[in-house]
């Protein structure tokens, strides 16, 4: 089974690069974060006509997630369940057999001592306790998505001028280092320990590929228990040098069947 994540940045906007890579990579399940259209304007259409199911929460110009996949969910659901926001729009889970899939866009956070930053903070607490009251270790998890953290300074091409930034702070380092703790295993990581890979690189620098100027902000963690399934995992940066780019790209990881 071939699992990807992708911050497509509108999915109607990069329906095409979306349909293209998944011809040539043929994933199983792509989990897709700020699709940034309301549920009623998803392109459910040429999805299904390409071979995906789909489920999916989004609203207008802002955030939304879906899991795509061959074959259709066991079960899914949207958001916390916790009495804070349900946040719908940020978090979506999906179980195909043994395996469930959590697909998450966490806040960005805006800038250091905003109240969204605060709430960054939050969330990743929010979602720790959510793995501890409803997952073990054993299980077959896939936590993936656009994390909007590096985790360190091997995973931001600037570490020293990006020690305040939102996505970089040590508070915010930690919070996902908590979350880790449940259990997880940094996919990615594990097999690309050298620096100099990146998943999203910023618009405004020019030629940001190419001089390798980006971050990691795009994960696959897994439990202990499907990280021993795990035979391949890679970032996919031709799509990121194609016209008309997200400013993040794919990142895929391949799993041997239990």
């Amino acid at each position: 089974m071939l699992i990807a994540t992708f911050n497509a940045n509108s999915i109607r906007s990069r329906l095409e690069t979306i349909l293209a890579w998944s011809e040539r990579r043929r994933p199983d399940v792509l989990c897709v974060q700020e699709t940034k259209t309301p549920d009623e304007s998803f392109p459910i259409g040429p999805l299904r006509a390409a071979g995906w199911q789909a489920v999916f929460r989004g609203e207008k110009s802002y955030n939304g997630v879906a899991i795509l996949s061959r074959k259709a969910p066991d079960a899914h659901g949207f958001g916390f369940r916790d009495g804070g926001p349900p946040d719908e729009t940020r978090l979506v889970w999906a179980r195909f057999g043994d395996v469930t899939v959590v697909n998450t866009y966490v806040p960005q956070g805006r800038e250091i001592g905003h109240e969204m930053y605060r709430y960054k903070i939050e969330w990743f607490g929010r979602l720790r306790r959510w793995f501890d009251r409803d997952f073990r270790p054993t299980d077959p998890l896939l936590w993936c998505g656009d994390l909007n953290v590096a985790r360190t300074p091997l995973d931001v091409h600037d570490p020293e001028n990006n020690r305040d930034h939102v996505c970089f702070h040590e508070d915010v380092r930690r919070a996902f280092e908590a979350c880790l703790a449940w259990g997880f295993v940094d996919l990615f990581r594990r097999r690309h320990p050298e620096p100099g890979h990146y998943s999203f690189f910023d618009y405004r620098t020019i030629n940001a590929v190419q001089r390798k100027m980006g971050w990691r902000l795009d994960y696959l963690l897994a439990s202990p228990a499907l990280a021993e399934r795990e035979t391949d995992c890679f970032i996919d940066l031709e799509p990121r040098l194609a016209p008309k780019p997200s400013d993040h790209t794919f990142v895929a990881a391949q799993f041997r069947d239990a």
